[in-house]
């Protein structure tokens, strides 16, 4: 692939939120958005191998999308109708990103409107906020892409037909939206720290603007004299904190998966664990345990850990059944199940997964029969660990991970 063409694939992943969310806020509709935002970068195709790469290339897509925008609206029938708007698009020429005020919280609120179901609240900030294709979004929600591109579209229509306001809302509306948008940023954080598909495990550019988001929330709720500091939001801040300090030694150095028990510990960015220790007992001290504190309590004993071997997981499986208790789901219950596996041996671990197997969503899930066949490999049922594994390699879709399981695959088959 020419150098310019993948400077304007970097562009795309990097400065989509931005640009999205600045083109949202002027114009006022997310189809004309989308369009306009694509079209600049077909010219970004044409120009840039010419004319060369611009000093800010998201700022240009920005000016270039505005343009385009212009000429819809010039050649569109209700014309008259769009005076106002062409005045606001046509006054500034040229974009800086760096000066843009922050609109991506504004849009997190706005695709989180209660007007809209969740799905339709989470998969409506993924597409635009984090630019993942339908396919992929249609793939975590395990629905067909057909179906996922409606919901998309209905949702978008609906913002537009209902006059939902691009804004941060109001303090006595804030609250009815604020789960939501934390579920939103953890979920853009997840698909960054671990991709749902693809030739990458990690998308840091998602890691971190899920991170920045969650600093810009809780300084809102922090600084606004009408508002109060939130325990959750703070934990998830320390959650995602806490999980992309090990970042640096996830994958080795030909991109392969590396586990958490064999990571270099000494590659765990020290500092961003500590701060997020930090925020984790400033979230604890409100006296409000939810579940993102909780997961960032389990993040936390991991990060204290020097070496595999200091790691407690008798904590870890209490805390688990404390998660449990406020989201008693399958894959909840199953990192309960590898816990205790590790505190009290595989077989133990086998026989919780045993009774979790029979659950339809399990048998659907990589992670389970993945976990399922480590503990088979650690219980020296090589045999079955293969058979466990080569479910696993079936039902994964991103290409580290599935390199992971056949290099499992392959040392427990040769143990056979």
């Amino acid at each position: 692939m020419p150098q310019t063409h993948i400077i304007i694939e970097q562009t795309f992943r990097q400065e989509s939120g931005r640009v999205l969310a600045t083109l949202i806020s002027s114009l006022r509709d997310f189809e004309l958005a989308e369009d306009v935002f694509h079209d600049a970068l077909v010219v970004a195709l044409e120009r840039w191998p010419t004319d060369g790469i611009p000093h800010n290339p998201g700022a240009w897509i920005t000016t270039t999308a505005r343009r385009k925008a212009i000429d819809r609206l010039r050649r569109a029938q209700n014309f008259a109708a769009k005076q106002q708007l062409l005045l606001e698009l046509t006054s500034p020429d040229e974009t800086d990103m760096d000066e843009i005020p922050d609109e991506r919280l504004k849009l997190i609120f706005t695709c989180c409107h209660p007007a809209l179901s969740p799905e339709a609240q989470v998969a409506l900030t993924l597409r635009t906020l984090c630019g993942l294709e339908t396919a992929a979004i249609a793939s975590a929600f395990l629905v067909p892409v057909p179906t996922m591109a409606q919901r998309l579209v209905r949702a978008q229509r609906k913002i537009k037909q209902a006059g939902i306001p691009y804004r941060v809302p109001p303090v006595e509306l804030l609250a009815e939206r604020l789960d939501a948008v934390l579920t939103v940023i953890y979920l853009i954080f997840n698909e960054g720290y671990i991709a749902s598909s693809g030739e990458s495990l990690v998308r840091q550019e998602l890691c971190q603007e899920a991170i920045r988001l969650a600093r810009i929330l809780n300084e809102l709720l922090t600084t606004d004299p009408a508002l109060d500091e939130n325990a959750e939001a703070w934990g998830l801040l320390a959650l995602m904190l806490l999980h992309d300090g090990r970042r640096a030694a996830r994958l080795g150095p030909s991109g392969e998966l590396i586990l958490l028990e064999e990571q270099d510990r000494t590659l765990w960015d020290r500092a961003q664990i500590n701060e997020g220790i930090a925020i984790l007992e400033r979230a604890l001290a409100r006296g409000q345990a939810g579940p993102y504190q909780i997961q960032a309590a389990i993040a936390a004993l991991h990060g204290e850990a020097m070496t595999p071997a200091e790691t407690d997981w008798a904590q870890i499986a209490a805390l688990y059944r404390q998660l449990y208790r406020f989201h008693p789901t399958p894959v909840v219950a199953l990192n309960q199940a590898v816990a205790v596996a590790m505190t009290e041996g595989p077989i133990k671990g086998l026989t919780l997964l045993e009774k979790l197997g029979e659950n339809e969503v399990l048998q659907n899930y990589h992670l389970y029969h993945a976990a399922r066949a480590d503990l088979l490999r650690r219980a020296g049922w090589c045999t079955a660990a293969a058979e466990a594994y080569a479910i696993a390699l079936a039902l994964t879709q991103n290409n580290v991970e599935r390199a992971f399981l056949q290099r499992r695959l392959m040392e427990v088959e040769a143990l056979s």
